[in-house]
């Protein structure tokens, strides 16, 4: 599951992939520095694991993770080709949701390709060109069906859906805002639109701001009303401020986070939003060898939760053994959860909840 890192030249993308992955991906004054896109496999934090190493004192612990690519600078007309538009365009098509880094800091010092800062214009100047790219693509979607529609009526409801949802995009609006049902919804994850991806906004901006009451800073103030007419998440972060922290073993950490007056460091809190954005839930196990998180899809039924261990495990399962991680802490050991009947079976047909302790039970 990968999220990609959108915005304008110069908004702080690579220093922010930097802050991520600690990758040493180029981040410089001037536009177009990321050309090929990096790509950095982050741990999503999860206080969890931390007390479950506490119970079982394992050998290993294992957290989930989010992978992160930083996908170059976009212009105005990059649908058209401006820029590295085709290569960017290309870039997010194969990402599942995006995370699009907005500046909201003045500093004479880096330049703005639109040469002032407002960060609204810049979200729309990207939202118009994945919907414009977006469009040609229905053009030919809509001639396709519409010639097999000529044998087969059963094309005509693709026809009528896709032409109101062209009609929705040319109003400037993106894919992810039109309404549909559930049968529509199917017809429409078989076309590849851009705009109709998740998108988690990173509000990029100084550390002054960042440390000193960002709520007041008016461009992000901007942002988190933009996103809130589609629903998105906004996250506030200080990309060099991160890069910084980063790097500090994790006492300093939290020390430096305690001076600033927060609990969490806005790269965690990307990472769990970017988790959640991408429709993944954990599961956990635990026992000596190795305590871990388990990615799956909300949603998941116990054998292919199974499956993401080994596949043996969702051919020969038999059934889960499951205690809800609150559960467990609170009775302090598996034993006791038995005890109190809050370790429990499932079955074929059990959807995994997220901080399911589990044991696998298979035969092959």
């Amino acid at each position: 599951m990968k999220l990609g890192i959108v915005g304008l030249p110069n908004v702080g993308k690579s220093t922010l992939f930097n802050a991520l992955t600690n990758a040493g991906a180029d981040a410089a004054n001037y536009p177009f520095c990321t050309i090929s896109p990096n790509v950095g496999i982050v741990p999503v934090p999860d206080a969890r694991l931390d007390r479950l190493a506490e119970m079982y004192n394992p050998k290993k612990v294992t957290p989930a993770v989010v992978e992160f690519v930083d996908i170059a600078g976009l212009v105005r007309g990059a649908s058209r080709g401006e820029g590295l538009g085709n290569q960017f365009l290309a870039n997010i098509r194969e990402v599942d949701a995006i995370l699009h880094t907005v500046r909201c800091f003045e500093d004479e010092n880096i330049v703005h390709v639109d040469g002032s800062v407002d960060p609204v214009r810049d979200i729309e100047t990207i939202e118009t060109e994945l919907i414009l790219s977006d469009l040609e693509i229905l053009d030919r979607r809509i001639d396709k069906a519409a010639k097999m529609a000529k044998g087969d009526k059963k094309y005509d409801a693709e026809v009528k859906l896709l032409t109101a949802l062209k009609a929705h995009m040319n109003d400037g609006l993106p894919a992810k805002t039109f309404e549909a049902d559930d049968e529509a919804k199917e017809i429409l994850a078989t076309v590849p639109l851009l705009s109709g991806k998740p998108v988690l906004y990173a509000a990029n901006m100084s550390e002054a701001d960042f440390s000193g009451g960002y709520v007041e800073n008016p461009f992000f103030k901007a942002v988190e009303e933009y996103a809130a007419r589609t629903g998105a998440q906004v996250i506030p972060v200080c990309a060099a401020l991160e890069q910084e922290i980063a790097g500090m073993e994790p006492e300093d950490k939290e020390m430096f986070l305690s001076e600033l007056g927060l609990e969490q460091s806005g790269l965690d809190r990307l990472a769990e939003a970017s988790y959640a954005l991408l429709g993944l839930i954990s599961y956990l196990t635990a026992g000596e060898p190795e305590v871990r998180a388990w990615t799956i899809r909300r949603g998941t039924k116990a054998p292919g939760a199974a499956g993401v261990i080994h596949s043996d495990f969702e051919r020969g399962f038999i059934r889960a053994e499951i205690v809800a991680y609150d559960d467990l802490i609170a009775c302090g050991s598996v034993a006791a959860a038995k005890e109190k009947g809050l370790y429990r079976s499932e079955g074929k047909e059990y959807v995994m909840q997220d901080g399911d302790v589990v044991l696998f039970r298979f035969n092959v």
